[in-house]
């Protein structure tokens, strides 16, 4: 198997949505085959959304690719 694709997301959670000003942003979490818990980005959701299901099967570089892709299309509308 090649390393790159070796240790994929098997389960992803976002942390709750803020409800007021100054409650932290949300966080996606994944946990990869290994068994290791990642932090991988935390986001602004009046400006992107995530769900967990979107992670799995990715690896970590990926899930941040996809928040990259996600902030370069909210900046450029």
């Amino acid at each position: 198997m090649d390393d790159v694709r070796s240790n994929l997301v098997v389960s992803a959670r976002i942390t709750p949505l803020p409800q007021r000003l100054g409650d932290p942003l949300p966080e996606v979490w994944v946990t990869c085959e290994d068994g290791t818990a990642t932090k991988v980005f935390d986001f602004y959701p009046d400006e992107i959304s995530f769900s967990g299901d979107e992670f799995l099967g990715l690896t970590v570089e990926e899930c941040q690719l996809l928040k990259f892709g996600r902030d370069r299309a909210f900046l450029q509308h």
